[in-house]
């Protein structure tokens, strides 16, 4: 099951893997920053995220991530209920992880000052980044955002004082590969 498909890409060698395959390297990365892509009306956006979970819920392999409701990138994932998320292995990629997380999409077209090429999914229409690292496509399958009256209030202190919520997105992981 992990290796199904092994073809060539820009030098890159692009294999489909299990959706826990190297789950620790994910975690050790995403601690670090990881990729957020998603699209929607035309328009691509990619920002860093830092929380996610890999898990197994409604019987289907899946990846929670939270997105705050300022972000431009959320106006996208509402629209299009789709994303990527690229996880760097065996590359720097810090200098962009840290633009990407801190300018929005709405300013600027991150792909192109950040240099980043994108690599066609095969599962859903929103790509993911051509990095060596893993790949995972999502399709939404539940989003809820946070209510701060629910929060354990040390968490509400540190992370929401001004009110700036996140959408926290459940979704399957329909494909996983690792980019060589």
């Amino acid at each position: 099951m992990m290796e199904k498909a092994k073809k060539e890409n820009k030098k890159n060698i692009i294999k489909n893997v299990a959706y826990d395959y190297k789950i620790s390297d994910f975690l050790a990365q995403l601690n670090k920053g990881a990729f957020l892509t998603t699209q929607y009306g035309g328009e691509n956006n990619v920002m860093t995220i830092g929380w996610g979970q890999i898990g197994i819920i409604w019987r289907k392999p899946v990846m929670t991530v939270l997105v705050r409701k300022s972000r431009y990138t959320k106006t996208l994932l509402d629209g299009s209920k789709e994303f990527t998320v690229s996880v760097p292995l065996n590359c720097d990629k810090q200098k962009e992880l840290a633009h990407c997380g801190t300018v929005s999409g709405k300013n600027e077209n991150k792909f192109d000052t950040q240099k980043l090429k994108l690599l066609d999914s095969e599962k859903i229409n929103t790509p993911c980044l051509n990095i060596p690292g893993l790949h995972y496509e999502c399709m939404v399958l539940y989003q809820t955002e946070i209510k701060l009256s629910e929060l354990d209030a040390i968490v509400n202190d540190t992370w929401y004082q001004n009110g700036d919520t996140h959408t926290m997105y459940v979704a399957e992981i329909v494909n996983t590969r690792l980019v060589e």
